[in-house]
């Protein structure tokens, strides 16, 4: 069973997508700001980050930097949630080590699903020859 960190400030949201990646057989952790993401992702062990980009105290770029900065998180796939229609901030966010982003709105349930189960199948690099 995969393990999600869902990291987002906004309480409704979270637990829609806690509610959405249960029902597809994940397990859900959810963290209400960057600084409890932070903290979360080391006792968690997620198999994938979930990471909005607006939040106070700390927003997803930082805290997607520090992920990425870190021996023990480096290599966790984190996939950026975000409302804003600003390539800038997209390009930024790959930039520091996102591995893909996924529109909060517009994107049906079963459609975000599917975006994070490809985010979390290895690469063809990834799957043993032989």
């Amino acid at each position: 069973m995969n393990r999600l960190l869902i990291i987002e400030d906004e309480a409704v949201v979270a637990r829609m997508y806690e509610k959405i990646f249960n029902y597809a057989g994940f397990t859900v952790e959810i963290a209400g700001d960057g600084e409890d993401g932070l903290a979360k992702v080391k006792t968690t062990n997620p198999d994938l980050i979930l990471l909005d980009i607006m939040m106070p105290k700390m927003d997803g770029l930082k805290v997607l930097d520090l992920l990425k900065k870190d021996e023990f998180t480096k290599n966790v796939p984190v996939v950026i949630l975000t409302n804003l229609g600003n390539d800038a901030v997209v390009t930024e966010a790959f930039r520091l080590g996102a591995t893909g982003y996924i529109f909060k709105s517009g994107m049906s349930n079963d459609r975000i699903v599917e975006e994070v189960k490809q985010y979390l199948a290895p690469s063809p690099e990834q799957v043993p020859q032989g």
